[in-house]
């Protein structure tokens, strides 16, 4: 049976000595790091290398390009429940086994292990946004305050009980990768106090209240795809929300145009070289404005929003403005979304 905090008291002649790290992502590595540089004896296991880009080359996890860098043992499964994975556990034999965006669901047999349980970093403040995505998520459905959980893994997604909380505001122009960023370094900070206040004695559990727990799946390409019906707030969300990527798009003329930063347009000032006031029978999509001078404006389910930064299929991202340069726009529709 899995040994928690509450069972087995962390004094001087029982500390935590042997950490296995699982992480595979850049949220993880300043966790891994902070563990590294506290001196303890670690082992990380992460995923197997994966085909990046076009050209399908195998690329490393983050944490395992970290690891190997700092002269650790690596172990990538690609199902950690199965048995080489639990034996390679168990032959590490850690005091403490810790997950950061690892990308696996452990078993009981893997929970077994470490003397002291399991302890896991989310990107959310818990029991809001279990699951896959949960910056992203937060980032799209419009949130003002996000945080970081430490918490004992379980069984379930993300249902163990709740260790320590850090929470901060979202930027109103922040996007996902900035987020995230400062999401990991919070998430590194958070753990040292759980790990110190566990090695103190003073960790205390609370339970989720699964009445209040929300789900985000992993984002799909179905969820990037804009439509222009919806409020302009909810446009300029989803937007950051994705960016840089896996990246928003919209369809113009049947082709994918990603669109990597926008602008809400709320006031004439936001927008003051062209009379939007002009196109308020426009149609949701329809690009009301669209020069080199000007920018691209386009009409929204309740006002407009402006293009700042897009890229067309076959070329590079690039300011709209310069875009525009060659490019005539006005008057064209970005296409909803089929179902919609």
């Amino acid at each position: 049976m899995r040994r928690t905090t509450d069972d087995i008291a962390v004094n001087e002649q029982n500390k935590i000595r042997k950490i296995a790290f699982l992480g595979t992502p850049g949220f993880a590595v300043p966790s891994l790091k902070m563990l590294i540089a506290r001196g303890y004896e670690i082992e990380v296991f992460t995923q197997p290398d994966r085909p990046k880009d076009r050209g399908h080359a195998l690329a490393a996890p983050e944490v395992k390009l970290a690891a190997l860098e700092a002269g650790l043992p690596v172990h990538q499964f690609e199902r950690i429940r199965r048995e080489e994975g639990v034996n390679a556990l168990r032959a590490f034999a850690p005091d403490l086994m810790v997950t950061a965006a690892f990308g696996q669901l452990l078993s009981e047999e893997n929970l077994s292990i470490p003397k002291y349980g399991c302890v896991n970093v989310h990107g959310s403040l818990l029991p809001a946004y279990r699951g896959a995505s949960p910056i992203q998520t937060a980032i799209i459905k419009g949130e003002k305050v996000t945080g970081v959980t430490t918490m004992l893994t379980s069984l379930g997604m993300d249902e163990g009980d709740i260790l320590l909380k850090k929470e901060t505001e979202i930027g109103e122009n922040e996007t996902y990768g900035e987020l995230y960023a400062r999401l990991a370094e919070l998430g590194a900070e958070l753990l040292l106090e759980t790990v110190d206040a566990l090695e103190a004695g003073t960790l205390t559990r609370t339970a989720q209240d699964g009445t209040l727990a929300t789900y985000c799946r992993p984002i799909k390409k179905q969820d990037a795809m804009i439509d222009f019906a919806l409020p302009t707030q909810r446009i300029h969300d989803l937007v950051r929300g994705l960016a840089p990527a896996p990246c928003a798009f919209a369809v113009l003329a049947g082709q994918n145009v990603r669109i990597l930063k926008t602008k809400p347009i709320r006031e004439p000032s936001d927008f003051p070289k062209a009379d939007l006031s002009a196109f308020t029978a426009a149609v949701p999509g329809e690009c009301v404005a669209a020069s080199p001078k000007q920018g691209l404006a386009v009409k929204t389910g309740d006002g407009f929003i402006e293009i700042v930064e897009l890229q067309f299929p076959g070329g590079k991202p690039m300011a709209a403005k310069a875009a525009l340069n060659g490019k005539k726009l006005l008057g064209c529709v970005f296409e909803r979304p089929e179902g919609v």
